[in-house]
């Protein structure tokens, strides 16, 4: 059968990676997503073949033991692995944000030490914004680092950390004051700190607590968390780039790169969502025929595929820009913003077509149902990506009066 969503000017190395990914998602991950998402069980097993088939390092640098590959086989991978259960896909995402911030802003020696072992999959990463009373506003971040000695002491709460409990290291952005003067602005009073812990959850090392699970509607599987710090003690070798003052822009600089993984999330679960409504319209009869083969249920299916075909596109572009070391904000947050868009109203159209079935969980699409919404506002909402979007296009097309 023929597919939307292909890529054009693809390497032959890259269409082995995404035959290889679509082989082991439609053998491994789709008969088994339903099941494990239903009891919110972790999929260790697709976990450890991902292991396997080397993705924990796809971006990675081959000096490190990575694949080496570009942000568009990532995020083509990631569409793949979405299609099949996007909460598979939540889990390598924020382990991908660590390693390339690493690659990008570390110093010499947290590479050397770290991504030799993310690229194996030993060290899985997570990546710390959120408070509990933040939304949106980076800038009001109240958790703070206070250095002592060679060591910096760290007190606050975060919140919505993907991979909280299984992770083994987390970049977590905070405020430090140190060395920067009553007044500065506040992106330029934070600092990433590089925190290993054991993966679990309680006290997973002294003066860090992951409390548990977050229940929640969708998304299920990928253990979402808090992470509280009180007298955590992180030697100052630990700061990211070994500078402090440079959070934000490390932490902008990978949600970036998240932007356009959420975007092929959407793409990829919009893709998956089709394909359900597409085999259930012709399986389905009404009035003595299929229901594909009236009029209302083709006009669905025409917009549904046009959606997938123009997310897909979007989201190729923002990757393909930010490959060539171009600024790609304004690609990848059109990209975020319609994807996830478009990506709830292909899964609600799919919904429809079930009819009273889509409302089962027998049925497929009742998960996808419940995960879109996730997609809304992961990696900044909807209104956030709009005033990236307006801002970008008032600095294009600024008005010489």
């Amino acid at each position: 059968m023929a597919r939307l969503a292909r890529t054009a000017g693809l390497t032959d190395i890259q269409q082995e990676i995404l035959s290889t990914v679509r082989d082991f998602v439609d053998k491994e991950i789709i008969p088994v997503a339903t099941e494990l998402e239903h009891r919110d069980e972790y999929p260790q097993q697709i976990v450890d073949g991902l292991k396997e088939l080397g993705l924990f390092g796809l971006m990675i640098p081959e000096e490190y033991g990575g694949l080496g590959e570009s942000l568009l086989t990532y995020a083509l991978c990631v569409e793949e692995i979405a299609r099949g259960w996007m909460s598979v896909s939540g889990i390598i995402n924020t382990h991908f944000i660590v390693a390339y911030m690493l690659k990008q802003h570390g110093t010499q020696e947290q590479k050397d030490h770290f991504l030799p072992r993310m690229a194996a999959g030993d060290i899985r990463g997570a990546f710390s914004m959120s408070e509990p009373a933040l939304g949106s506003d980076v800038s009001a971040i109240t958790s703070k680092a206070v250095k002592d000695g060679e060591e910096y002491v760290l007190n606050g709460q975060k919140m919505w950390l993907t991979n909280g409990g299984t992770s083994s290291l987390v970049a977590v952005l905070v405020r430090s004051d140190e060395g920067h003067p009553e007044g500065t602005a506040p992106h330029k009073s934070m600092t990433t700190f590089l925190v290993e812990k054991e993966p679990g959850f309680g006290e997973v090392r002294p003066g860090l607590t992951i409390p548990g699970k977050i229940d929640k509607m969708g998304y299920k599987g990928v253990d979402t968390t808090e992470l509280i710090m009180d007298g955590l003690r992180i030697p100052a070798n630990r700061v990211l780039g070994g500078v402090t003052g440079r959070g934000f822009y490390q932490m902008m600089d990978g949600v970036e790169v998240g932007r356009v993984n959420v975007a092929a999330r959407g793409c990829g679960v919009a893709q998956r969502a089709f394909e359900l409504g597409v085999q259930y319209a012709q399986q389905r009869h009404t009035f003595g025929k299929p229901i594909a083969q009236h009029q209302a249920i083709q006009f669905k299916l025409a917009e549904m595929g046009t959606k997938v075909e123009a997310a897909h596109a979007m989201m190729v572009n923002a990757a393909r820009k930010k490959d060539s070391g171009e600024r790609n904000d304004l690609e990848a947050g059109m990209a975020k913003y319609l994807a996830s868009e478009y990506c709830k109203e292909v899964v609600e159209d799919a919904f429809r077509i079930h009819g009273g079935y889509g409302f089962s969980k027998e049925y497929e699409i009742e998960r996808l149902y419940r995960e879109a919404p996730m997609l809304l506002i992961g990696e900044g909402t909807a209104e956030i990506q709009k005033m990236i979007i307006g801002r970008r296009l008032l600095e294009e097309y600024r008005f010489q009066g």
